[in-house]
């Protein structure tokens, strides 16, 4: 489903795609982390995605007006991925709530490996 906003010109229908782009810039924007994963189900080796993958480590759903998001990313070695996930959560919901105007229900975060950054 996609989000609907009603107002006295007409309905603003917003894609999930839309979401999850603006979702994985943020997360890649965020300190500790590297990038976003995706898992292939070939052969189980996770890759890391750059530039304009970001969308494809994230999966959002709408549903009433509300967005759940799930990420899979991977951090940075040597950093405290609580405080990391802390960080993206807090950092994601606010700028999808700015943007969109939709609720921002639920983040899940999954960590799917750790790179040492040169």
């Amino acid at each position: 489903m996609k989000g609907l906003m009603e107002n006295e010109n007409g309905d603003i229908i917003i894609d999930n795609e839309v979401v999850a782009q603006c979702a994985g810039l943020t997360a890649v924007e965020c300190i500790g982390v590297v990038g976003m994963a995706t898992i292939s189900v070939k052969d189980g080796l996770v890759k890391l995605l750059r530039g304009d993958s970001v969308s494809k480590g994230v999966n959002v759903t709408i549903e009433n007006n509300e967005i759940f998001v799930d990420f899979h990313i991977i951090v940075a070695y040597g950093v405290c991925i609580s405080v990391v996930a802390d960080n993206l959560m807090n950092t994601v919901k606010y700028k999808l709530e700015e943007i969109t105007g939709l609720t921002v229900s639920r983040i899940n975060i999954y960590v799917e490996g750790v790179r040492v950054l040169e």
